[in-house]
């Protein structure tokens, strides 16, 4: 299930790609669930655990992919129990939280209101209310009502 929370929040990790490049594994680069996100999102192609190739930058090494891409990874596989800001995300991060949040409790901190009306249907609770959201309308609704 998905959970949002707005705002700052106390023991939030607000920069994943930094907490990202001193945490990952090399298995979670080679996951096919990580194959597929960089390849959507960054248009790279993962050749090994320490291989991507980026049509912008060439040949890079994880450290290298953009932190939205770092911000998921860390939200599939991380099974620490931070909580992520996924304002470092791009909005074309939002159907993969909605898809990783499908496979797994996951909570996400944001700090704006993400467009999600990529992601298809999907079910979230909105913690700084408690009230449970189905689809982009509901969250939109509610999260300008959390914003304000």
């Amino acid at each position: 299930m998905l959970n949002i929370i707005f705002g700052d929040i106390k023991n939030s990790i607000y920069h994943p790609p930094t907490y990202f490049d001193n945490q990952y594994e090399d298995d979670w680069i080679i996951h096919p669930l990580s194959v597929e996100m960089i390849k959507d999102v960054d248009k790279s192609e993962v050749k090994s655990p320490h291989l991507i190739e980026s049509p912008v930058l060439g040949p890079i090494s994880p450290k290298e992919i953009s932190g939205g891409v770092k911000t998921l990874i860390l939200m599939a596989f991380d099974d620490t129990g931070n909580i992520f800001n996924a304002s470092s995300c791009g909005d074309n991060c939002a159907k993969w939280i909605v898809e990783i949040g499908r496979k797994k409790d996951l909570t996400i901190n944001l700090h704006h209101v993400m467009d999600f009306s990529s992601a298809g249907d999907f079910d979230a609770v909105m913690l700084n209310t408690g009230k449970p959201v189905h689809g982009y309308a509901e969250y939109f609704h509610e999260a300008l009502k959390i914003k304000r």
